[in-house]
Formats: structure tokens, C-alpha cells, sequence
């Protein structure tokens, strides 16, 4: 038997933090090496944190982590184990993405990353480039502050693994695995029994099965030890990296970490044979055949034994049943941990969050209740990190930390429901007992008086009041009442969080919390610089259907009861009258349910539709009870207002990052704002397909054909009464 004992982890680094990433890296080593582990795996890029983004062009970064690199081999973290370090390289004039292996205070090789990650949230060729050497290693020579303090010139760089004594071992980063032929498969047939594949992966509801199952396919059918790292946490962006750091033995996961946690650092460790992964290997035929013809990879060769031979005292480890969490605890469990890691490093003393009691605000509440409850849940688990953050954002004495969450929560939380003349009595007892379940200190404001100075400046100013649709008013004056109303809630949010800490005789300030959803950014149901405008927003990227799911599982499993009752009302803005014939309704004045939302952006982002093909598809998807010119009107009337507001997501509130249909314009779904609303082309080519299929020719409405030159081109709305439609 080779027994092997093998760490890797998942790390809560933050982007241009060396100090914070430096200690996490050596804590990780610390544990592994106390574990008896002979390989330390590090996430991608930690010394500097995956999200420098542009910082990774400056020098200046990339002159630090081999400073950081320099400390870790100066002192005895590699002595006996070998740590692979993830790192920004310079080569000559290119920038390299590169995972440092380093062992006895020597660096072994270095290994660039072969395939860059370059779509959806990453750039990864703005600032890097691929290597493409599949040939001999090259020479690098070291940066000579580090040829002096490691008397070490020079160092293999490129494409290749390392040949110890009693295996081979080889690295394998991030979105090699998923490129159509990742490098383990050569890798294999050289002799590499164990695979590194340093990650920065960020959470994406119902996500994380894909990502197992290539490792496990990785090594199922040709065997190997892979071994998984990953950040964990918010490393100063919108995505949260979801950890899972995790070992796969010849398909089996032996190993798995958690997805989401507050921890700063945790190591996963697993005992393996690798004479298993020989055997296997041994008994599939065509891996002997592919082998022995197999193309030759260059190898270091470094004469060190990593294994050990049979012995009692270390336990190998067994396959184990994979966990997975459900998409509401997936909504629970990862914003909260994404709202920690922003609250504790930004300084903030809280959150403000204007608390209407529907759906989307309550969501955002119970998400802060959830993070509460964790932040409880760790300390009592004796995480010394979490405790003396929390100690430090509640304003603790000395010798005092939370140990009940809505106690915490009365410290660091404040809700407002920002009533109206509009409000139903039904949202504002929810506000206020959602509020009380969770512990938040809850303010009852009443914004009439603001509203009504502002109208009474406005008549002085034209000599006109705007009245309400209900009460005989054009469409322009509704929108404009309507928007009124918002966008004094957002004044009175931000006026509010600065303010109330020192009212309470607190330093700091808190951030305001959005609560917009990824559908209603999609459509652009939602008023500019209304309270969708806030520091940050946790559900922006998260559908209203599965919203809905997490009230509902949050009603029992987080035990906020109230959830359950808010989930049942039908979703309302609450910004018009409400009347005895008529109750402002969100579908209604969408012209959509918020089902046919998530359809249509599925099609538009994951699917790349535009309006042709996705009336296509929606023919064959609907047309059992809709006809192809139903569909057509449909299709037609989300792109007219998809188009009319998509200048809204320029300035849309950053937020945790959770969909793959997001429309999120800063850099995940990257389009021009100003559009042709009426798609003349498209929508005629529409047409003469329904013309060829029935006949029938599909028209907007008649008053539709009237609008001005202005709201043709997206400006402000079209005939609508929507309150999200203008500017």
C-alpha cells in the first residue's frame, strides 16, 4: 500500500488584503501539517484574492504576492509538505494566472493556467494570458529579491507535473476541468495519480451537482485522487465563492467541506491509497491501450517520498453520501454569509432596510435574521473570528458577545416601514411582526407629509396638482405620483442610516439594504432611485418564484411564522389608491406573471434569444394553450418594455450574485441601454411568421402606435401606468 494523507481547503480571502489572505494561508498550512498531511491545496489566486479584477495590471500587485510568497518559504511552512500557492505571474511581458508549488522552502515549479475563465462573471483574458506551451518546460528566473533570500536562481515554468519517489502529482486549475479536453486526461496516462485543481468558483443557485460531478468523472473513469479548493465568502464584490473544498478517490468523494460558513478558514483532510488508483487503472483495458501510445508531458523529478507503506494508525477514508443543500437553504444560507463578510469588512455598524411587508423586503429581512442566527451558531462553536467581529459591529462591553440572535439583531438592525396614504393595514402589521420575530428594531414612518411638501412645490412651481388614475388623472400623473412616493422612501432610507446611529449615540453608519428581485430588473418594475437604489441588495439576482419557496421554508425552518401569511398576499406595490373596485395589483401592471418573467429571461440570457427565436420557442412551449399570435404578442410585449427600461440596470444596486439569467449590467449580462423599443425589424419578421402559420397578423394596441419620439427609443414609458416604467 502508498498511503497518502492529502489537505485542501476553502479560504475567506478578500481581494488586495494581504495581510488578512497571508493569514489565512498559513493557518491553513498550520492545520494540514497538524493534521499529518503531506499536500496543502490553496484556492486560485489567494495570496492576492480571485477579485482584483484591474488591480491585477498593477505591479504593484503582482510585486506583493511574491513579497507574501517570499515570507511563507523564508520560514518553515513548507518544510515537509508540499503547498501549492495561487498567484499572479509575470513572465517576460506576459501576465500569467499561475498555481506556485513550493516544498522544503523551494519553489518546485510553476504551473500557468493553461485555459482562462472568460465568460458570464469573469474576464480573466483582460488580464491574463493562457499558456499555450504544451512542449519542454521553460526556464523562469526568479524575481531577485527572491533569487537572494532563497538562493534559488531559477525555476521550471509551463505545462507539465511533478515526479516524486512513489507518485506523480500534477495541477489542474479551475476551468481546465470543464474545457472540452481538460488537461487531467494526458495527465492520467502519464502516471499522475494526483490531481490539485485550485478554484474560484462562485455560488450559483442549483450549480454545485455540476461541479461534483466533474470531479468525480475526472478520475471515475481513469482513476486518480482529485483534490478540490475553493474561496468561501464575499472577497469585496457580488459574488460569494461557495467553498466545497472536497476529495474525490477514483469517483468517490472521500472528503467535502461546507458551502457556506462564516469561518475564515477551514481544511479538509483525507487519507487515500493510491495503489487503489493503480489497480483501477490496471483493470480497464483502454486506459492501458490510450497509455501506451499516450503523449509524452514534461515532469520535474524531485527525490522526496510523499506516501507512506501499510499502517494501522492512519485510517483511510471511505466514500460518503454528497450534501447538498436545497435552493432555500441555498437562499438562506448564502446571501446571509455574503451579507457578514461585507457588513464586518466595511466598517458599517448595520443594516437599515425599508421593510414594506411584501414579499421581496420580507426576504431580505428573514435573509438578515438567517445571518444573525449564524453569527450565534459560530461563536457557541468557539470560531474566536466571528466572535470578536460581532463583539465589535454590536458594540459589545468587554466580556459580553451575542448569544441570542435577535438580541443581536436589536443591535445591528433597523427596519422601517415607510407607510403612505396607500398602505393597506395588512402590509404594516406584517412589517411589524416580521420585524419583532427577528429581533430588529423597527421604526413606523409615515411619508404623507413629505409627499404632499412636494407636491404643493410642484403646484407652486406649475400651477397644476397631478392627480391619480382613479381619480380621473392621465397615465403621466399616476407614474408620477407613484414615483414620488418611491423615491422619498429612498431619501428618507439613506437620510435614516446615517443618521439613526447617532440619534442612539453609535458610531458608525449603516447600509441601506435594496430588495428588487432579478425578475422585476429584467422587466424594469421598479422606479429609479426608488428603494431598489441602496448600498447593497442580497436577492438581486434571485427570481420571485424562488422567493416565494424561501418564504416558505423560512416560515418553519428559520421560525419567522409571519413569512407564511406574507407569501399568501398577492404582490402589490401599494403606491395607488386603494378603492372598493380596485386594488393595485404587481402582475397586472406588469402585463405579466412573474412565471412568464423568469421564461422569458431564461431565454433571452441562457438560451441567447433574441425576440425571433424566442417566439419560436415559446411556439412549441405554449402552444398546447396559446396560439402562435398570442405568443407573438407576448414575446413582443416583454421586449417593448425589457428595451423601455433597460437603462434602469445601469445603476441597479450591486447584488448577490445567485442566477444565471441575472440582467445585471456592470458585468454579467453586458448590453447598450438605449434600444429601438419598437424592434421594427424583429417584431415584422415575427409577424410574417404568424402570417405564414394562421394568417393572422399581430399589432400592438392601438395607442401603442402613438407614442412619441421619446418613449420610442426607451427614454420613459409608453401608454403605461406602471410605476417602474419611467425614469
Amino acid at each position: 500500500m502508498r498511503l497518502l494523507k492529502v489537505a485542501t481547503c476553502n479560504l475567506n480571502q478578500w481581494a488586495m488584503e494581504f495581510e488578512c489572505n497571508m493569514k489565512n494561508i498559513k493557518a491553513s498550512i498550520s492545520q494540514a501539517k497538524a493534521a499529518g498531511a503531506v499536500i496543502r491545496l490553496g484556492p486560485e489566486l489567494e495570496v492576492t484574492g480571485y477579485g482584483c479584477e484591474d488591480h491585477f495590471l498593477e505591479l504593484d500587485t503582482v510585486t506583493h504576492a511574491w513579497e507574501c510568497l517570499k515570507e511563507l518559504l523564508l520560514g518553515d511552512w513548507t518544510d515537509g509538505i508540499l503547498c501549492s500557492i495561487g498567484m499572479p505571474v509575470i513572465r517576460g511581458a506576459e501576465r500569467y494566472n499561475c498555481q506556485v508549488l513550493c516544498l522544503n522552502r523551494r519553489i518546485i515549479m510553476i504551473r500557468p493556467k493553461l485555459c482562462l475563465a472568460n465568460d458570464g462573471n469573469y474576464r480573466e483574458l483582460r488580464w491574463f494570458t493562457a499558456w499555450k506551451q504544451r512542449g519542454e518546460l521553460d526556464e523562469f528566473h526568479l524575481p531577485i529579491h527572491v533569487s537572494e533570500a532563497l538562493s534559488q536562481t531559477s525555476v521550471p515554468f509551463g505545462y507539465g507535473y511533478i515526479q516524486f519517489i512513489d507518485t506523480a502529482v500534477a495541477v489542474e486549475v479551475c476551468e481546465e476541468l470543464f474545457s472540452p479536453v481538460p488537461p487531467h486526461a494526458e495527465l492520467a496516462l502519464n502516471g499522475v495519480e494526483v490531481f490539485m485543481n485550485a478554484s474560484g468558483s462562485h455560488h450559483q443557485l442549483r450549480k454545485l451537482n455540476i461541479r461534483l460531478n466533474a470531479f468525480m468523472g475526472a478520475t471515475n473513469a481513469r482513476g486518480g485522487v482529485y483534490m478540490y479548493s475553493n474561496q468561501q465568502g464575499c472577497d469585496g464584490g457580488r459574488l460569494y465563492y461557495d467553498g466545497c473544498a472536497c476529495i474525490v478517490v477514483n469517483g468517490h468523494v472521500v472528503a467535502q467541506g461546507s458551502q457556506f460558513s462564516l469561518k475564515d478558514v477551514e481544511v479538509i483532510i483525507s487519507q487515500v491509497d493510491l495503489d487503489a488508483v493503480a489497480s483501477l487503472r490496471g483493470s480497464i483495458s483502454s486506459f492501458q491501450e490510450q497509455a501506451s501510445c499516450k503523449v509524452k508531458v514534461s515532469s520535474v523529478y524531485v527525490p522526496y517520498k510523499l506516501t507512506q507503506s501499510f499502517n494501522l494508525k492512519m485510517t483511510l477514508s471511505s466514500p460518503k453520501k454528497i450534501m447538498y443543500h436545497s435552493p432555500q437553504e441555498e437562499i438562506a444560507f448564502g446571501p446571509a454569509c455574503w451579507l457578514w463578510d461585507y457588513l464586518r469588512r466595511s466598517g458599517a455598524s448595520g443594516f437599515l432596510l425599508p421593510l414594506s411587508g411584501g414579499a421581496d423586503s420580507s426576504s431580505v429581512a428573514a435573509i438578515v435574521g438567517c445571518m444573525c442566527q449564524l453569527v450565534v451558531k459560530e461563536i457557541a462553536n468557539g470560531d474566536e473570528q466571528v466572535k470578536t467581529d460581532a463583539k465589535r459591529i454590536g458594540n459589545y462591553a468587554d466580556g459580553q458577545f451575542p448569544t441570542d440572535s435577535k438580541e443581536f439583531a436589536k443591535r445591528i438592525f433597523y427596519t422601517v416601514f415607510m407607510g403612505s396614504e396607500n398602505s393597506s393595514k395588512e402590509t404594516k402589521m406584517r412589517a411589524k411582526q416580521l420585524a419583532d420575530e427577528i429581533g430588529a428594531w423597527h421604526l413606523d414612518v409615515c411619508i404623507d407629509g413629505v409627499v404632499s411638501a412636494v407636491l404643493s412645490l410642484f403646484q407652486t412651481v406649475t400651477g397644476k396638482r397631478p392627480r391619480y388614475k382613479v381619480d380621473g388623472g392621465s397615465n403621466a400623473e399616476n407614474l408620477g405620483l407613484q414615483n414620488i412616493q418611491a423615491r422619498m422612501r429612498m431619501v428618507l432610507a439613506f437620510m435614516l442610516a446615517s443618521l439613526l446611529p447617532w440619534v442612539h449615540s453609535k458610531s458608525g453608519f449603516y447600509l441601506v439594504l435594496g430588495s428588487s428581485n432579478v425578475d422585476e430588473g429584467l422587466r424594469g418594475y421598479l422606479t429609479k432611485y426608488d428603494c431598489s437604489s441602496a448600498d447593497i441588495n442580497p436577492i438581486g439576482s434571485i427570481s420571485k418564484q424562488d422567493l416565494r419557496l424561501f418564504l416558505r421554508w423560512a416560515a418553519t425552518n428559520l421560525g419567522y411564522q409571519s413569512l407564511a401569511d406574507i407569501e399568501a398576499a398577492p404582490p402589490t406595490a401599494e403606491l395607488e389608491p386603494i378603492r372598493s373596485d380596485y386594488t393595485q395589483l404587481d402582475e397586472v401592471d406588469m402585463g405579466m406573471t412573474y412565471e412568464e418573467l423568469s421564461v422569458y429571461g431564461r431565454m433571452r440570457k441562457i438560451f441567447r434569444c433574441g425576440p425571433v427565436s424566442m417566439f419560436k420557442n415559446l411556439c412549441y412551449k405554449w402552444g398546447t394553450k396559446l396560439s402562435p399570435a398570442e405568443v407573438a404578442e407576448k414575446v413582443k410585449y416583454f421586449f417593448k418594455y425589457y428595451s423601455i427600461n433597460r437603462h434602469k440596470m445601469t445603476v441597479l444596486t450591486p447584488s448577490y450574485h445567485a442566477e444565471s439569467y441575472s440582467p445585471e449590467d456592470n458585468r454579467f449580462d453586458l448590453r447598450q441601454f438605449l434600444y429601438n423599443s419598437k424592434w421594427p425589424y424583429q417584431f415584422k419578421k415575427i409577424d410574417e411568421i404568424v402570417d405564414g402559420l394562421n394568417g393572422d397578423s399581430v399589432a400592438f394596441p392601438e395607442e401603442e402606435e402613438e407614442a412619441t419620439s421619446s418613449q420610442e427609443f426607451g427614454v420613459v414609458a409608453a401608454n403605461s401606468g406602471d410605476p417602474s416604467a419611467g425614469l
